[in-house]
């Protein structure tokens, strides 16, 4: 089984301070998820302050021992808890393999060019990657990552690069899109307006998969102009998984519920959630863990106590990054699975 937690550290001191007792932290719970037979498979870690924090933390024993050779992301994503840096880890015994390719851009491949043209240039990275091999973006690419600094005005620049590739890879409105989550967030790489994590499974059949829909909560994405799915579910060997796309406060019209209120927001993103596992026979007990994010840091305290009144057994972490409208205060994706019954 898949057994995912959240780490963040408790020690207040210097970033240096915050990694040394992750690296313990973390140390500590791979030593007892060994009894389990489940070893570290990914790990996604948040950032307050990519630029200033990335060569620290890729000197620390914390990556070079435990994280460099694992399938990681890292993403500037202010954790709201003050950690300065928190983790995503997941650990298993399942050995269906996946591939993860975080796909980031270097300062020279960077400049000068505007949102569109850095997604472009992603997109063709992860082809590259998967060229040659009896893999397909339309059949094997299940999930996908999207971090858009200054979201506001670059995110229209990234729908209508993944559009056209899109097009050109075969994936319609007819057949499916992929799960994916388009939410602010920023790299150390300074010029860099767009970074993307793949997520492959290599022996997925098209018939392994559901494509998520709650139509009577919210529509198709296409009819707004974007291509994604609002979720997808995976029958593998040993479990169903279950994709939640970055969610927000949407109605069946495709239109922003509850301005400005953050607590109705909430109530029906969550309710959006719930609709679309019903689609795949889950519940939100199956959810494994969330990722909040709030594009106002002052509403930190009301989600926070929401999500422990209603949720207190599913870890959660919650990050500053603007959603893709201005208008939705507060976004959420999570994982479910439910193991297959023998």
């Amino acid at each position: 089984m898949d057994k995912y937690i959240i780490l963040s550290p408790e020690a207040k001191g210097t970033f240096n301070d915050r990694l040394n007792f992750l690296y313990l932290k973390l140390g500590n719970y791979l030593d007892t998820e060994k009894l389990g037979n489940r070893t570290l498979q990914y790990c996604k870690v948040f950032l307050s302050d990519a630029q200033n924090q990335i060569r620290e933390f890729e000197e620390s024993l914390l990556y070079q021992e435990y994280l460099k050779n694992t399938h990681l992301t890292v993403v500037e994503q202010p954790p709201l808890n003050g950690s300065k840096i928190s983790l995503l880890i997941k650990t298993t015994d399942d050995k269906t393999p996946i591939l993860f390719h975080s796909l980031r851009l270097t300062e020279e491949e960077a400049k000068g060019k505007d949102s569109y043209e850095q997604t472009r240039m992603l997109f063709d990275k992860y082809l590259q990657l998967i060229a040659g091999t009896d893999m397909t973006m339309e059949r094997n690419l299940v999930r996908t990552w999207i971090y858009v600094t200054h979201i506001d005005v670059n995110y229209q620049g990234v729908v209508e690069a993944r559009n056209d590739v899109f097009d050109q890879q075969g994936l319609t409105a007819e057949n499916h899109y992929i799960a994916s989550t388009g939410i602010g967030g920023a790299t150390s790489v300074r010029h860099a307006s767009v970074a993307i994590d793949f997520l492959t499974v290599p022996g997925i059949r098209e018939e392994d998969k559901q494509y998520l829909q709650a139509l009577n909560h919210l529509n198709p994405t296409h009819e707004y102009g974007v291509a994604f799915e609002r979720g997808t579910s995976l029958s593998l060997p040993q479990k169903k998984q279950y994709f939640i796309s970055g969610t927000a406060s949407i109605d069946k019209h495709g239109a922003v519920v509850y301005e400005g209120d953050i607590i109705r927001q909430t109530g029906r993103l969550l309710e959006n959630i719930g609709a679309l596992l019903k689609d795949g026979d889950a519940m939100m007990n199956d959810i494994q863990y969330f990722i909040i994010y709030l594009r106002d840091i002052s509403d930190y305290h009301t989600v926070e106590q929401l999500m422990n009144q209603f949720y207190p057994q599913i870890p959660h972490i919650t990050v500053e990054a603007r959603v893709c409208r201005p208008g939705w205060l507060i976004e959420m994706e999570c994982i479910a699975e439910k193991q297959e019954q023998k």
